[in-house]
């Protein structure tokens, strides 16, 4: 099979899988109606949390993180020949099963911002990268209280530890650009986080 073949066909399959709104599907299925009419519209399993149902907004954040890495997965096993060629089609195909989180097509674009797409992706292209961005996001969340800041902080550690660890650049280069969208979808946490409107993570015991 040609590259630019294997390439586009990664790309295609990241996309469709990447693309499946499981926390529409989830909420809808659960009875809690169109998850984009609850708190921020997002279909992340943040929003499903405001339904108030934990069990759901895990199994969505497990569905969400788990499309990327499985596309990157497939392409690397299936669709990838050998060595960089097997690299470089994971990668693509974990890149867009983030863009297809953000941008399904199925509903006109408008998906969610990609922190759980990005870290499945992460994990199974070059797994210590994302231990590292985990622990930064879990000390960001206990220390401070805000799923957005950790989240923006863990995404700028990635390309970072990337660049000292990975095999190769190409690793890099493809974390920089999801790391990029993710601090882009994530431009009105920014203002609320800077003006201190964001809404904190409440801890119950």
């Amino acid at each position: 099979m040609a590259t630019n073949l294997v390439y586009g066909l990664s790309a295609l399959l990241g996309y469709v899988i990447g693309s499946i709104p499981f926390g529409l599907i989830l909420t809808k299925m659960a009875g809690y109606g169109d998850i984009r009419k609850i708190g921020s519209g997002n279909i992340g399993a943040t929003n499903v949390l405001r339904t108030g149902n934990k069990t759901l907004a895990l199994i969505t954040v497990l569905c969400d993180a788990s499309k990327a890495g499985v596309a990157a997965l497939i392409a690397y096993y299936f669709l990838g020949k050998t060595g960089q060629s097997a690299v470089n089609a994971s990668l693509i195909a974990g890149a867009f099963g983030v863009l297809g989180h953000n941008f399904p097509v199925w509903l006109n674009f408008k998906g969610g911002k990609g922190v759980a797409s990005s870290f499945g992706f992460i994990l199974a292209t070059y797994w210590p990268v994302a231990l590292i961005a985990l622990a930064v996001w879990l000390f960001m969340a206990f220390m401070f209280r805000y799923s957005s800041l950790s989240a923006l902080t863990a995404a700028v550690c990635i390309p970072i530890a990337s660049y000292f660890l990975a095999p190769s650049m190409e690793y890099t280069w493809f974390y920089l650009a999801i790391v990029i969208l993710v601090i882009v979808r994530h431009h009105a946490n920014i203002r609320r986080l800077l003006k201190g409107e964001e809404s904190k993570i409440k801890l119950k015991k």
